[in-house]
């Protein structure tokens, strides 16, 4: 099974750029996009469609901001839009799911702080509840690929010049602390590093660039403790740039049938 993951930027640059040629060629079983910035009527024009999957969208409720999508081959038994806060702050960014027999895969999109305080808090209460929520899921008998724009970075190695960086947000102490308490506590699999263990593998440009500034390893798909010796090959494309993020093309040794 292949999934690719994307934080585009804004679908209308990256079709215009050629993602969905792209796409249409990668085999991927499926695909998770994030930061679409158009309303969900929007993506049911042709031009956002692929030939063979089933498509479904999350908006923000607000034109141009934020916005996921899952493209899958096979329909999924159910869908479930948002991570249900009690909080509410789970929109700040946005999540959509499709469910399977056993597998359930996400596209996350998480708040992106800025340096104003109230941003900061923003993003800190979001990510102590969708801790909460793993914590919760993870006695479910159930296994979980969740893609996405996590909006941070985890070692030195995710990010170039990282001591300058290590004052920015997304690589801020407690940012780091939260990635390591959910690898090393709550059991979960970066599955790039599962098998990819390179410096240098970057999947945001801030800049906009690939290859000019710095560079952060900030997409990630994160996945059950389970799904972890399933995966088979990992790799960030960087041949043709879509945003300022790079696709995150992973293969798992599960069978995703109908």
């Amino acid at each position: 099974m292949r999934v690719i993951s994307l934080s585009v930027d804004g679908i209308v640059q990256s079709a215009q750029r050629g993602l969905y040629d792209w796409l249409a060629n990668q085999d991927a079983d499926l695909i998770c996009l994030q930061d679409l910035r158009v309303r969900e009527r929007d993506m049911e024009k042709p031009e956002y469609q692929l030939d063979g999957y089933f498509a479904y969208f999350f908006d923000s409720g607000t034109k141009n901001y934020n916005g996921v999508a899952i493209y899958t081959r096979y329909q999924p038994k159910a869908l479930i839009y948002g991570l249900g806060f009690a909080s509410g702050v789970d929109m700040e960014g946005r999540y959509l799911q499709v469910d399977y027999e056993q597998l359930s895969v996400g596209s996350l999109l998480a708040p992106s702080a800025t340096s104003e305080v109230e941003s900061q808090e923003v993003k800190i209460k979001f990510f102590d509840d969708f801790q909460a929520h793993l914590d919760k899921i993870t006695r479910k008998r159930r296994e979980y690929i969740f893609c996405g724009n996590w909006a941070m970075a985890h070692t030195p190695r995710d990010v170039s010049n990282s001591t300058e960086n290590q004052h920015n947000s997304g690589f801020l102490p407690h940012e780091r602390q939260w990635l390591s308490q959910l690898y090393n506590q709550l059991g979960y699999v970066d599955a790039f590093r599962r098998v990819n263990k390179d410096a240098d593998e970057y999947s945001w440009w801030p800049s906009g660039v690939k290859g000019e500034g710095d560079g952060w390893r900030t997409d990630f798909q994160v996945v059950s403790n389970s799904i972890g010796p399933k995966v088979e090959y990992a790799a960030i494309y960087k041949t043709q740039q879509f945003s300022s993020h790079m696709p995150v093309i992973i293969d798992y040794d599960i069978e995703l049938a109908p």
